[in-house]
């Protein structure tokens, strides 16, 4: 049994190791506490308390780096002075932009600085109550800037609008094919209401370009990743030929096999093309005509010789008959047959000059350079006899076809054959123009045109091509400006690349696709 000495000692006993216990917890809490101090003051969030009427009773570190204020400037400053007008607004009224639940508020608002800027916060609070009454004690709060963020939403929301209000037909498109977007103009042309359709691809474009997309386009896209060209769309109103981009979606977030396709309608530039290019057929046929007027001459002699052979011949014969009736037929097989010969040549070259001057569209096709260069220098051969000027020209045989439509390539080489002999016809010491041809890269052949004339002023030679532009005083000025239309149209060129001691004109063709020649080999 204890005495009294024994139960104090007891007692005693326990009021140390409960003060002990006291002291380590107290110790443990002062530590809890500094760690959840040190975890404020180093997050790059603003942790801030703040009592009922939105005073600072508490500010972290990151008021300095986040608004330009030390923490002890913002104690006693209330945090609704900071705010923003409108988004002030928005706290006091519990807009639908203040998300509010338990006890919890979070807003997205604008937050003055210590410069007068304002950054953009998102703070999320906690209010804290008195259990007992429920009285509001203070509010926790924890923000971060988001202006970045901010700042690239509002730019996709630009870019949006953009998209929907542009005249350009934009799609987005799944792996699947599937339409999931489409703006505006693309709905209208469509016929597509603004929400709920479940649209393919296929009936956004025709059957032609739907299998290009499928063909080309897609493995394009995913290797490359974009492509542009020209397809054709669907509408009420038919097919729409539009210059398509189509761009693979890439970045943080987007679907590997999702597509933009854009669009835009060249309906009116293809008209204007080919308007373009009716004017441009209709000018190239009347400079044919205006050259056939030149060389009218020539074809007189042309349908004037075989005519008159044909007359020999015929005669000759009349006269075998006329002296032996009885004569056999088969003595009269030469003479004939020469007639026939004439006719046929005749007749060859009646075509060829009704081809020349017949009114058509420009088709290049794999064309022998040689015939036409030929073609081109027997229809001008009678003005350079008449000019007294030769015309020279040995091409090599071995030169691959030319992609040229041989009427218009035959008019170009006729424009520049008749501007040489006119330069060449009465300067001293001209005698002869060359026409010579070569290739002049491994798909390309190049035709020169060369006269002995006076050559071409500087100040003249940057207007050659120039329509109405002429050295000659009845000159028409369009002969250059029609042959440089006409080479351009046959995706080839047409250039003065000498003019001094005599001009020299090159004329350069695509050659026909084929295997590339060996090196050393012309």
């Amino acid at each position: 049994m204890m005495n009294g000495d024994d139960r104090q000692r007891t007692r005693l006993a326990e009021l140390e190791a409960r003060c002990t216990a006291l002291e380590d917890e107290n110790a443990a809490l002062a530590r809890e506490k500094r760690h959840y101090r040190w975890l404020a003051e180093s997050t790059t969030d603003l942790i801030s308390r703040h009592a009922r009427d939105g005073t600072f009773l508490y500010a972290s570190q990151a008021a300095r780096d986040l608004l330009g204020y030390e923490p002890e400037e913002l104690i006693g400053v209330s945090a609704y002075d900071l705010f923003h007008p409108s988004d002030l607004a928005d706290l006091l009224n519990k807009s639908p932009r203040v998300y509010y639940r338990d006890g919890f508020y979070q807003q997205t608002y604008r937050f003055r600085a210590k410069d007068g800027r304002y950054v953009w916060f998102e703070t999320t609070s906690r209010t804290r109550r008195d259990p007992t009454t429920g009285e509001l004690l203070d509010i926790l709060c924890v923000s971060r800037d988001v202006s970045r963020r901010i700042q690239a939403e509002a730019n996709r929301e630009r870019l949006a609008r953009v998209v929907e209000s542009t005249t350009d037909y934009v799609l987005f498109a799944d792996g699947t094919e599937r339409l999931f977007y489409s703006n505006e103009a693309a709905r209208r042309l469509l016929g597509l209401p603004r929400e709920g359709a479940e649209v393919q691809l296929e009936q956004a474009y025709t059957p032609a370009s739907l299998a290009i997309l499928r063909e080309i386009v897609m493995p394009a896209v995913a290797r490359y990743g974009s492509w542009s060209g020209e397809l054709a769309m669907r509408s009420a109103r038919g097919e729409v030929p539009v210059l398509s981009v189509v761009l693979a979606h890439r970045g943080r977030g987007a679907a590997a096999d999702h597509l933009s396709l854009l669009n835009r309608d060249i309906s009116l530039r293809q008209a204007a093309e080919a308007q373009a290019r009716r004017h441009q057929e209709q000018i190239a046929h009347a400079n044919r005509l205006a050259t056939t007027g030149e060389l009218a001459s020539n074809i007189a002699h042309e349908l004037n010789q075989p005519l008159g052979t044909m007359a020999n011949y015929a005669s000759g014969a009349l006269l075998q008959l006329a002296a032996d009736p009885d004569r056999p037929a088969r003595d009269l097989e030469i003479p004939l047959t020469r007639i026939n010969d004439q006719v046929q040549r005749l007749a060859e070259r009646v075509r060829h000059i009704r081809t020349f001057v017949r009114k058509g569209q420009t088709r290049p096709r794999p064309t022998a350079l040689l015939a036409v260069v030929d073609a081109a220098c027997r229809l001008c051969e009678w003005q350079y006899q008449q000019g007294g000027v030769a015309l020279e020209h040995a091409l090599p045989e071995r030169l691959p076809r030319v992609l040229a439509d041989p009427v218009a390539l035959e008019q170009v080489l006729i424009n520049l054959l008749l501007n040489a002999l006119e330069a060449s016809r009465d300067h001293p010491g001209a005698t002869s123009v060359s026409i010579r041809a070569y290739r002049s890269g491994p798909r390309e052949v190049t035709v020169t045109v060369s006269d002995q004339g006076p050559g071409i002023a500087a100040a003249q030679a940057a207007h050659l091509f120039t329509p109405f532009h002429t050295t000659r005083d009845e000159g028409l000025g369009m002969g250059l400006a029609i042959s440089h239309s006409l080479m351009e149209a046959m995706g080839g060129s047409l250039r003065l690349v000498d003019s001094s001691g005599g001009a020299t004109f090159a004329a350069t063709l695509q050659a026909e696709p084929g295997p590339l020649p060996r090196p050393g080999t012309a």
